[in-house]
């Protein structure tokens, strides 16, 4: 019987190297179909007439107008009369016409009347947000009194940054089809498997009735669980329709007005210090919003299990559009409200942050050490020591620079994942599991896991996704994909070679225990001159073919969580324009065991690119007067481009402490840190704290001249 474990180091042929993704050549050439690329025979275009106002009641809706077009196929009224809307953008109307121009200009003609009703968008002023503003009652922990009054130095300070919206490049989407009583949905989606019940129950048919396909998906981020209330509409148009495919994407406005948000977090921050730096009592006031539904409170002190804390939360319930989760939700507020209130209190010591965060690391808790090996890596990496210098860079010229850090974490445990293995007599392999790939390499990880595991190459392995037909595995989000279908598609491997030894020991005169498949080989571990080919083994299955089902959770520990990261970032300010450049950020990162090495790294450089986007750029700007986003376009929405993110450097923590862990996942937790590594590099540069994120020119100029907003008192 197999034994459930990953493979000892100097037993992987796969597992660990720098693997090349295996669709990679089908994305870069462009034969990547992704589902906006669906189009289907007799395919309508459907769209959606929205709402102008923040908070507003419909009153009456006429469609007389495009009832008897020749182009419009279908009509469906979203919100009927009487509906409150809650946020500017909110679905009324939607049609379906024969291509884009018709149903465009069919929107046009649509006639809604609306009641306007008072609004909120601003979320930086808790006072002017009235009965929008929730109170949470106080947190305390511990004696915060007395740590205060043991404290011998006080630091207070302004910390936040605000609402961000999704920007997939592939917005939000599908084309649905009726195919009889059936639903196909070609769905731009996080969870293949979870997304069937989810279309079943509005259109209310079996939940056998629906196929959810997608080969491939143009971002998700947290935002692409499951189907949305547009999904659902052009499944209803397409009935309307008599079953002609319906194409309902974004577009990019509405993309980024409705399609969620990283809800937005601020906090007025006080911490008691000794004067050899350690920390004695955190207090904070923090507020934000994630839209009509809130935004929950961030996990501050971040990290830090601070003895002594007094802490309390105001959500704010507002008009600005729902939150969704954003690549570990609410870590990356925690991080950058935390990590610069720290840095803010090892200057006021005048206090290496280095040395000031060491000094502090045992009430990280159980990752301590981790933590200590991790910032002492980013130190060499980033040659911390030879260039940090105390706040504010003294040299002449008005170019300054400075350096950051910053520690994260995040679980990362494996979901619920089944597949189906399945070997021919033939020799040929393929693997089938309802999982998709969000762009960070799942096939090719399941595709290392199966060759690895049966000897064979990789070549010799195909690896099916995507498709609710398939065995069910779990949405992608937690960063808990790689974890679940590892430890699923292990254990399927594992038990397939298991029978595969049962068939080949009687030609080998060995007992099945006494096998192992290495090379394309199943062979006698005692002598491996006694062997039979791959192929040959197989035979032994006669005509039938042997199929295998993997589960996680299962026997064995393949899969943990729980990891830990360090980053250091070192920029440049132009203190007579504002402009941040990022010259560096080295990212230090422990995720267990590793799949594949190429592709964890390429996870990581991934999220410091988007941690200089949300550090610099990203702002959902609402306006108070209309309640309306400013900037709903990628125009004004501004992202990171290639020359803006600087020199990057990642270095995975592998081997002894951390392999025989397991896999956990990755997507999460190096996406938390850069808002506040950045953030205390411009404070070091420029020697005042710019408050808020992003760290526009406009805001780093007014920090410099305010001198900036925070203070210590002894």
């Amino acid at each position: 019987m197999a034994e459930y474990k990953w493979p000892d180091a100097d037993k992987r042929t796969f597992i660990g190297k720098r693997i090349s993704r295996i669709d990679g050549p089908q994305k870069v050439s462009g034969r990547a179909k992704y589902s906006s690329d669906v189009n289907r025979p007799g395919m309508l275009f459907g769209k959606i007439v929205r709402s102008p106002h923040a908070h507003a009641k419909v009153k009456s809706i006429d469609t007389s107008a495009i009832e008897k077009w020749p182009g419009v196929k279908a009509i469906h009224v979203i919100a009927e009369p009487g509906t409150e809307l809650y946020w500017a953008g909110a679905s009324v109307v939607a049609l379906a016409a024969v291509d884009e121009p018709t149903a465009e200009d069919a929107m046009q003609a649509v006639k809604v009347e609306y009641e306007v009703l008072p609004h909120l968008v601003i979320d930086t002023d808790t006072k002017s947000a009235g009965e929008f503003a929730k109170q949470a009652t106080e947190n305390k922990t511990g004696d915060p009194d007395k740590g205060f009054s043991e404290a011998e130095v006080t630091i207070e300070g302004n910390y936040g940054l605000p609402m961000i919206t999704h920007c997939c490049l592939e917005p939000h989407g599908s084309v649905m089809e009726w195919d009889g009583d059936n639903v196909v949905a070609h769905l731009s989606t996080q969870a293949v498997s979870g997304s069937v019940a989810l279309i079943a129950r509005p259109l209310e048919i079996p939940a056998t009735s629906v196929r959810v396909q997608q080969d491939h998906i143009g971002g998700g981020f947290g935002s692409k669980f499951g189907p949305d209330e547009w999904d659902i509409t052009a499944a209803r148009l397409s009935k309307k329709a008599g079953g002609k495919p319906v194409k309902m994407f974004n577009p990019r406005d509405a993309e980024l007005m409705v399609a969620g948000a990283r809800p937005s977090d601020y906090a007025r921050v006080k911490i008691g210090l000794k004067k050899d730096g350690t920390i004695t009592a955190w207090e904070s006031q923090s507020w934000g919003t994630g839209g009509i539904g809130g935004g929950g409170s961030p996990p501050i002190p971040y990290i830090f299990n601070v003895p002594n804390q007094r802490k309390q939360h105001t959500n704010i319930v507002n008009h600005v559009g729902s939150a969704r989760a954003w690549r570990a939700p609410n870590h990356p507020q925690a991080a950058a409200i935390t990590m610069t209130a720290l840095e803010d209190a090892a200057a006021a010591l005048n206090m290496d942050p280095y040395d000031f965060f060491l000094k502090n690391i045992e009430l990280t808790g159980q990752r301590a050490q981790i933590y200590s090996d991790e910032l002492k890596i980013a130190a060499d990496l980033i040659d911390w020591k030879k260039d940090w210098h105390s706040r504010g860079d003294k040299t002449p010229g008005h170019m300054k620079r400075g350096l950051g850090l910053s520690i994260h974490t995040w679980g990362g445990l494996g979901h619920a994942s089944d597949c189906d293995l399945t070997i021919q007599p033939d020799g040929s392999v393929e693997l089938k599991m309802g999982t998709q790939d969000l762009g960070t390499g799942t096939r090719t990880a399941l595709d290392i896991i199966v060759a690895d595991t049966l000897g064979i190459p990789m070549n010799a392995v195909k690896i099916s996704i995507g498709d609710s037909r398939f065995p069910t595995s779990g949405g992608s989000g937690g960063s808990t994909t790689i974890g679940g279908i590892s430890a699923s598609s292990r254990r399927a491997s594992l038990d397939a070679l298991d029978q595969i030894f049962a068939k080949a020991a009687p030609a080998l005169d060995a007992k099945p225990e006494d096998l192992e498949a290495v090379s394309g080989t199943i062979r006698v571990k005692s002598n491996p001159s006694k062997s039979l080919t791959w192929a040959q083994a197989c035979s032994k299955l006669g005509a039938t073919p042997l199929t295998v089902r993997g589960k996680n959770p299962g026997p064995g520990s393949l899969t943990n969580q729980g990891v830990g990261g360090a980053q250091m970032a070192d920029v440049s300010v132009d203190i007579e324009t504002g402009i941040v450049r990022i010259n560096k950020i080295v990212a230090v990162q422990d995720c267990g065991l590793i799949i594949d090495l190429k592709t964890a790294e390429s996870q990581v450089y991934g999220a410091l690119i988007m941690g200089v986007c949300y550090a610099l750029y990203e702002e959902k700007i609402m306006d108070a007067k209309t309640g309306r986003m400013l900037n709903p376009n990628m125009e004004f929405y501004k992202l990171a481009g290639i020359g803006d993110i600087g020199e990057l450097k990642v270095h995975m923590m592998t081997g002894k402490g951390y392999d025989e862990r397991g896999v956990i996942g990755l997507g999460e937790p190096p996406v938390v840190s850069p808002g506040a590594v950045i953030s205390n590099a411009v404070a070091n540069a420029i020697g005042v704290r710019v408050p808020y994120l992003p760290l526009t020119p406009d805001r780093v100029l007014e920090a410099l001249e305010k001198k900036g907003g925070n203070n210590a008192r002894i």
